[in-house]
Formats: C-alpha cells, structure tokens, sequence
C-alpha cells in the first residue's frame, strides 16, 4: 500500500515557512578558516544541507543575515562569503568564493564538532549580481544540487549562457517593481535558458532592494529597500524549495506548487523534484 503524503496547503505553508524554524541557531565567522564572511548553523545536526549565498552589488553581507539565520533555524547550514564588496564586482570571483564557502562547509566540522554538512546536500543561492555569480558557479560544479536567485542580473561572463548549463533545480524571484534588474531580461531570461527544472516567480510589489534587510548608503544609487512583505515570501519559498530538493520533505509541497497572491508563477519547467 502507497505511503500518503501529508503536505499543508499553500497559505499553512507559507505561513509557517515565513517564522523562524524549531532550531536554536549559532553564527561564526567564516575567517576563522581564511575567507572573510559569515556562518549560521543550527546548534547540532550531522549530515546538514548547506547553501552558501552571494550578495548583492555593494551590499553588506549583514543585509542577509536575517534570511541566513531563517534557513539555519529549519536545519539548513547558511553562509555567505564577505569578498567582492567594492563597486568592481567581479561575478566570476564572487562564483569561485562562494564554491570555496561549500568547500568550508563541507570540509570542516562547524560549532564544537557537533555540526557536519553532507556534501550531497549543497545549494547555491544570490541576491542581484550575486544571484547572478551562483548561476555562474552551479554551471561549474556538479555537486551543487539547487540554485536559488533573488532579483538576480545578468552578469559577465554571462549568468545567461551559464543557465543553459545547469542541469539542478532552480528557482527564481523576480521583482515586479525592480528598475536596475528588469526580469525580463534578467531572471525571466534565465529561468528561461535553465538546462533543468525550474520556477520563475514574479513579485509584482518587490523592488530590487527588497530581499536586503535594514538600510544602507547605497540606496542613494540603487532603487528600492528592505520590504518585509518581500522577505516574508522570499525566505519561505527558500526554505520550502532548499527542503524539498535537498532533503526531500514534501510537507511544503502546495506552496511550491501552487500561485500565491503576491508570488504567481508565471514560468515552470519540469517539477522542483528532489535530484
């Protein structure tokens, strides 16, 4: 007899995916082990799921740490390098550090050796050229089993050409209101050219600064800023689609299946199934 799935609708989903999860959660420094940047793990747990994550051009890694310590408090190991931060982002050197942040995560028992992260269970994730340099660097690596892109640009090389290269789930946020990263030629085209399944989501109130949190002096340049509805959605979509491909939990299935008020699908290719 068939075992019966238990998922949750899409709003009991969402609505439980946007609080923080059941794990109490620890930070450390990515230094400690020679690359500048930040940790956040739950307190205990071997075999974990990792996603090492890209910022944005000329944003601070700490307008991430409340998506990155979301994710550590549903069991996921979240760590984003602190390299690249001037107005020259080089996406190619962005892409390598964040391989080398998985290598970290993956290669080092993290917190009192209680931590560990199995090597089959790594994701790349970004925010703007950042979501642009994790396309860059899924296209190199295949170890990396998801992708997840947050307003992300095209970037050079081109994210775009690399698209058609990454064979892992991807998912992608677009920003309906965002004037620096249009999506249709930013996340639409390359949640078009995905070489593997993939969901492209439009939120049609986001701006490009939406997914960063607090506030920053490059909101003088860059159009947006920190939304809490944008986080809400982007941080339970995240989670959901991390858990599904990585670990295979399927109790979140409706809010990756299902439109959402403020998150439609409005592109899809294949299921966001488990690789």
């Amino acid at each position: 007899m068939a075992r019966r799935v238990i998922t949750l609708t899409a709003k009991q989903a969402l609505e439980q995916l946007s609080r923080p999860g059941p794990h109490p959660v620890l930070r450390g420094d990515l230094a400690l082990v020679g690359l500048p940047g930040v940790v956040f793990t739950p307190e205990s747990g071997l075999g974990l799921p990792a996603v090492a994550f890209g910022h944005g051009w000329m944003q601070p890694v700490r307008r991430y740490h409340g998506l990155l310590r979301h994710l550590a408090s549903w069991g996921i190991v979240a760590a984003a390098p602190a390299v690249e931060r001037g107005p020259l982002l080089s996406a190619r050197v962005l892409a390598a550090n964040l391989l080398t942040t998985l290598d970290i995560c993956t290669g080092v028992r993290l917190g009192s050796g209680k931590i560990s992260v199995d090597p089959a269970k790594v994701a790349l994730a970004g925010h703007s050229m950042g979501g642009g340099a994790a396309v860059l660097a899924a296209a190199e690596a295949e170890r990396v089993r998801a992708v997840v892109t947050l307003a992300a640009t095209e970037t050079r090389p081109s994210a775009l050409d690399a698209a058609r290269e990454v064979r892992v789930p991807g998912l992608h946020l677009a920003a309906g209101e965002d004037r620096i990263a249009p999506p249709v030629g930013h996340s639409e085209a390359i949640a078009q050219a995905w070489g593997g399944p993939v969901q492209l989501r439009l939120l049609p109130k986001a701006s490009h600064l939406g997914f960063t949190e607090g506030r920053h002096w490059s909101e003088l340049l860059l159009d947006g800023h920190a939304e809490r509805g944008s986080h809400k959605l982007g941080r339970a979509l995240a989670t959901a689609f991390l858990l599904r491909v990585l670990t295979g939990e399927r109790l979140y299935d409706e809010l990756l299946d299902s439109d959402l008020k403020n998150a439609n699908v409005v592109f899809q290719r294949e299921a966001l199934r488990r690789r």
